[in-house]
């Protein structure tokens, strides 16, 4: 059947606008249950084809009683950025051109722009020009990419191929790792042939990051095994950073490969005032951290950086006779570098949020999420709340009365609709869990916010 294609992504595109523009003025949480929502998608499959915009205007019915105003100034769950208006146009852009973003062959575009926003991110992370970058789906795959070349690197300095041999009968190799840890860690052992038992617990600060003295202990109680180090630039609850300097050195006086998981944390080295947080970082071996968090790009979008190009290209990357350009050299930054060959043009989202932003833009984020955490921190303190952590990043840890209360709480606030806040459990206390990374929440965000998380409590 005809489409006339001008009128219907026309009328895609207005209907995101319009869910954008009105997002700040409606409820946070859906009103719809599962129950309405499986009947407005189900039914029989259709035996004959539907019109195109017929279909449009169905899913706009279907799913806008279920849309979380996850892109809103008020949801602060889950450390989830906004998409600003530059990157979200950029993502339709995308799936108008549909771009296989495999290798250069595929398209020369994607290559170019994942070039050259990667040189532009490794710029503000304050890694090496040198690193490679793999555009990922996010901070899951960014760390299961870091720990296999990891993998790759610590056994082949015993003499061990595992990408030939496997793990059956390798050296038993340990990852060292905070007690808190992202639950990524705990997945990529798994997936990579590890095992959760290879994860060898350092404690933690009262903060949350990882005590260096008893790294250390760890490290030398080892021996010769052979380590990958995790490492964490953003703790998940408070937003505390390890001592990045500190322990790498201590890792790499043991051999290990270093990883750092900066899901959020590791774009703190965007800012001035926040860059001390993730001193050293430049000397770990492999990142990954998320665009679609604080960079407020579309999901998914997340980055895999390594220091050392070959390798990660050497861990990452396969051939076949029909690949035309696969395996080669020049196309390191592509899908040489990923788990996928089927990807998205991810990186025209990400040039695109860097050209709006600039650099002083993205410090200017980082700082006001920052501050408007503190903001609610302090209001909700004023209130008779708690706060649980020192707040140097955008993470705000909070009780109010009795923690049992806390799920109570969250429920009332979720249902209310002001905001959206999660909860968590964190040195054996259920708290309240408030995370700022969107660019369009404001201080009247934060105050509408505060007063709706005091109120429910309240009501509790």
């Amino acid at each position: 059947m005809d489409v006339d294609l001008d009128q219907l992504f026309a009328r895609a595109a207005a209907e995101g606008a319009r869910h954008r523009s009105s997002v700040a003025d409606r409820p946070v949480q859906p009103t719809a249950d599962r129950v309405a929502l499986a009947a407005a998608f189900g039914g029989p499959l259709p035996v004959h084809p539907t019109d195109a915009d017929q279909v449009v205007d169905d899913l706009v019915a279907a799913a806008g009683p279920g849309i979380v105003g996850t892109v809103g100034p008020r949801f602060f769950g889950f450390v989830i950025g906004g998409a600003s208006p530059a990157a979200t146009a950029a993502d339709l852009l995308a799936a108008g051109w549909d771009q296989c973003a495999y290798n250069e062959v595929l398209s020369p575009a994607a290559a170019a722009a994942e070039r050259s926003a990667g040189g532009w991110a490794k710029q503000l992370l304050g890694l090496p020009a040198t690193a490679s970058v793999g555009f990922v789906t996010g901070a899951q795959a960014a760390n299961t990419v870091g720990l296999a070349i990891g993998r790759q690197r610590v056994l082949a300095d015993l003499g061990w191929d595992v990408a030939r041999d496997g793990l059956f009968g390798a050296p038993h190799v340990a990852i060292v790792a905070s007690e808190e840890r992202h639950a990524t860690i705990d997945r990529a052992a798994r997936l990579l042939g590890f095992g959760t038992r290879s994860i060898e617990p350092v404690a933690a600060t009262t903060e949350g990051a990882i005590d260096v003295d008893r790294l250390h202990t760890t490290l030398d109680a080892l021996g010769d095994r052979p380590v990958i180090v995790c490492l964490q630039a953003g703790n998940v609850n408070t937003g505390a950073c390890d001592d990045l300097r500190t322990a790498t050195a201590a890792a790499h006086e043991h051999r290990a490969w270093v990883h750092v998981d900066g899901a959020f944390g590791l774009w703190a080295a965007a800012s001035p005032r926040t860059a001390h947080l993730v001193d050293g970082v430049e000397l770990a071996d492999s990142w990954g951290t998320d665009a679609h968090k604080w960079l407020n790009v579309p999901y998914d979008c997340g980055l895999a950086f390594c220091a050392d190009a070959t390798l990660h290209a050497a861990t990452m990357s396969y051939s076949a006779a029909y690949l035309t350009g696969s395996g080669v050299e020049s196309d390191y930054v592509l899908g040489d570098l990923t788990p996928e060959s089927s990807r998205r043009a991810r990186g025209f989202v990400v040039w695109a949020a860097l050209r709006e932003l600039g650099s002083q833009g993205v410090a200017d984020l980082v700082d006001r999420s920052c501050a408007l955490a503190r903001r609610m921190a302090e209001r909700l303190a004023s209130g008779g709340a708690t706060i649980h952590n020192d707040v140097v990043l955008n993470q705000v840890l909070v009780s109010i009365g009795d923690p049992s209360s806390t799920d109570a709480i969250v429920d009332t606030v979720q249902r209310e609709g002001t905001c959206w806040v999660g909860g968590t459990t964190w040195h054996g206390q259920r708290l309240l869990r408030i995370s700022v990374s969107n660019a369009t929440t404001t201080e009247r965000d934060i105050d509408l916010s505060a007063d709706a998380i005091l109120r429910a409590a309240a009501s509790s």
